[in-house]
Formats: C-alpha cells, sequence, structure tokens
C-alpha cells in the first residue's frame, strides 16, 4: 500500500519511514481519523481499530499506512454534491425513530414527539449546509441528538414546561465548526439532550491534554 501524501511522512527517502514517531506525529493521524469518520468514510468500528492503532504506533511507517487510503485534506469530497431537503417532518406518537448512518442533513426538521423517542444520530451524517433548525415539540417522550467534535446545540430558544433540556457538548473545542444546530419549540413533560456519541476510545482521546 502506497504511502504518498501521508501527513506523518518525514522528508526524504523510504528509509526515513522507520524512523521513530513522535506524540505530535501521532496526534496528527489521529485528528485525520476523527474526520474521515466524521465524514463517514470510516465506521466506528474502523476508526476505534486505527485510533488503537496510532496511540500504539512506533514509526512513521505504522502510522502512514493509517491513512493510505484516506483523501489528503483540502481535497474536494464527493458529497459536497449531494443535495439536501430544505424541510424533514418525523412524527413519534409511541414507539421509536431513529436517524442514523449517512444521512443527509437538511436545512430544517421538525418533530413530534408523543410518547415515545426519536434519536438523530450525526456522527456519520453528510453536512452540506453550515446550519440546522430543529423545531421541536415533545410532550412526554424523549428527543436525543448525538453530536460529533464542530457540531454545536443551542437551544436558547427552547419553552420548558416541567421537562429537562440538557446539552453536552464535546471537550473537544479546536475542531473548526461544521455545523450550528439551533434548537426551538417547547417540551413538556419529556426531555430533551444532545451529547457526544459513548465510545469509550474516543472519550478518552478527547480529554487527554493537549500537548
Amino acid at each position: 500500500m502506497t504511502v504518498e501524501g501521508s501527513p506523518t511522512r518525514p522528508p526524504g527517502g523510504g528509509d526515513e519511514l522507520q524512523l521513530r514517531a513522535a506524540h505530535v506525529d501521532r496526534d496528527a493521524v489521529v485528528e485525520v481519523l476523527r474526520v474521515a469518520a466524521g465524514d463517514g468514510r470510516l465506521t466506528a468500528e474502523e476508526l476505534d481499530q486505527r485510533l488503537e492503532a496510532a496511540l500504539t504506533a512506533k514509526t512513521y511507517a505504522e502510522l502512514a499506512i493509517l491513512t493510505a487510503d484516506l483523501p489528503a485534506a483540502g481535497q474536494p469530497r464527493a458529497v459536497d454534491a449531494v443535495p439536501a431537503k430544505d424541510l424533514v417532518r418525523i412524527d413519534c406518537r409511541s414507539g421509536s425513530a431513529k436517524r442514523d448512518g449517512q444521512w443527509v442533513v437538511p436545512k430544517r426538521i421538525e418533530v413530534r414527539v408523543t410518547s415515545g423517542s426519536i434519536k438523530l444520530d450525526l456522527t456519520q451524517a453528510v453536512i452540506v449546509r453550515p446550519h440546522l433548525e430543529l423545531d421541536v415539540n415533545v410532550r412526554s417522550g424523549s428527543v436525543t441528538v448525538v453530536t460529533r467534535p464542530g457540531i454545536q446545540v443551542d437551544t436558547d430558544d427552547v419553552s420548558v414546561r416541567g421537562g429537562s433540556v440538557k446539552v453536552r457538548q464535546h471537550r473537544d473545542q479546536a475542531s473548526p465548526v461544521v455545523l450550528r444546530v439551533r434548537v426551538f419549540g417547547q417540551v413538556g413533560s419529556g426531555s430533551f439532550k444532545a451529547r457526544p456519541p459513548r465510545r469509550s476510545l474516543l472519550a478518552w482521546l478527547l480529554r487527554r491534554p493537549a500537548a
């Protein structure tokens, strides 16, 4: 497998790939992997496997192989041409509804929950617009939004009538903002929650102090 274009490859011949890598080199590869996962290029399982390999890599060659099948930074993405809907409506009277995987985030989502639950998983979603308007009407059910680094959620315009609204942002504040979610509407006796994914390795990684 070729390693041309790897962000960790030092200048010079191929022999230099056998040089020992530093913490900064591992961190650079980790960032590339996280962005690739956010773009939907890696599954959650692949991300966990590659993160573990990156954190334990000893040489440039071991790091380079982890990003060799990923596009170089700044390369145009095919998903940029994917059309996004202006409006998506989700009505859940009971039971549950979910959007996950590589779904295209629209301009606006209207969710209505009577006694069920709705989950919007943005960890692998295709984001083609910088803003999402999320109109919620929760009577006694729940709405959960799963975020990833680069997604900010604002719930200042939500009216609460006995339920709860909670937002837990990512500890990683260095990632550029790719999507701002403005939540508005009302929550009765139900709940609205925005949180990062429950991935043990990723959560540990985000808690690491900056070098």
